[in-house]
């Protein structure tokens, strides 16, 4: 039974614990239908400033008109690991099932939940299900442009239940048990959560799927400066794994299937970056091309200093 028989403290179930400051600040809000026994779903949207650009409240209307209320949401402020705020809030959780979303996440149906839910249920090899990530309708010409542009901002859809490399944090629902047993979030590395997380659940035996019929918008910064700014925080994050944690320094995949997770030793990845943006300037994909370049940067520049400000925020 959901509830908090089934919780554990973070220090029991987290396998790779930072404790070098106080967890994140929890906001709990509950959802219009949360049942005597407590909420069988628990959202978790760690977020360091409590907006994200305005973002953050839109998401919790869009969390509100959801078909499936059973729910609790912990809005996780204040803390930029992204990794030791989820284990906090997993540890917080009293459902049956963990659901995050990134704090710049929208969703796209108004049965996103109950849509996750149904296929956890229905197939109990399933242990991560997401959904697929699109281009919103309504957004301004500069943050669908981007996301059309840059990979991995939008994936291809799915007709049936299809086990994929392209279930992430920004709408990613998981058994509470299996993220558990796996040991939680890693909350020493800054990037490359998602690769591991699913590389854990995997060896653990639950597969990892992306559920048809559903959809969120998981939007990038809304100017060009603060795009920039985020991917070269994110190019330096991703020289620090690689310098520090190489074994950790996981490839994401650019499209379904179950893919095998490989660490790239440093000189093969800045092979390709250098080869995407020769492909990004004959292709004419300009913002693609400046994000990269932020990034690459990024990436020089803590590899030469070898310091960082340890800022995680996607």
């Amino acid at each position: 039974m959901p509830g908090s028989s089934s919780r554990q403290t973070r220090a029991e179930f987290v396998r790779h614990r930072n404790g070098d400051r106080s967890p994140a600040v929890p906001e709990l809000i509950e959802g219009a239908a949360v049942s005597a026994e407590g909420p069988r779903i628990s959202i978790l949207i760690p977020t360091a400033d409590g907006r994200r650009h305005g973002y953050l409240p839109q998401l919790l209307e869009d969390i509100q008109g959801q078909s499936y209320q059973n729910i609790e949401t912990l809005v996780l402020v204040g803390d930029t690991r992204q990794g030791r705020a989820l284990n906090y809030g997993a540890e917080l959780a009293r459902g049956e099932y963990i659901l995050t979303f990134d704090d710049d996440s929208r969703l796209g149906t108004p049965d996103v939940i109950a849509t996750l839910v149904k296929a956890l249920e229905e197939n109990p090899d399933v242990g991560m299900a997401g959904c697929e990530n699109r281009l919103p309708g309504n957004a301004g010409w500069f943050v669908r442009r981007l996301m059309f542009e840059v990979p991995r901002r939008s994936s291809p859809p799915v007709n049936e239940i299809t086990d994929s490399d392209l279930a992430e944090h920004p709408c990613l629902m998981m058994r509470k048990t299996a993220f558990y047993q796996v040991g939680g979030e890693h909350e020493i590395i800054p990037r490359g959560l998602d690769p591991y997380l699913r590389r854990e659940f995997r060896n653990a035996g639950h597969r990892v799927v992306i559920v048809p019929g559903i959809w969120i918008h998981h939007l990038p910064p809304p100017s060009l400066r603060l795009a920039l700014r985020q991917f070269y925080r994110n190019g330096r994050m991703s020289a620090l794994v690689s310098r520090s944690f190489p074994d950790l320094a996981l490839d994401n995949a650019l499209s379904h299937g179950n893919v095998e997770i490989r660490a790239q030793s440093r000189l093969y990845r800045a092979l390709r970056h250098g080869m995407r943006m020769l492909v990004a300037f004959a292709s004419l994909r300009w913002i693609y091309l400046a994000t990269a370049t932020a990034y690459g940067l990024g990436v020089l520049v803590e590899t030469f200093t070898g310091r960082s400000e340890h800022h995680t925020s996607a």
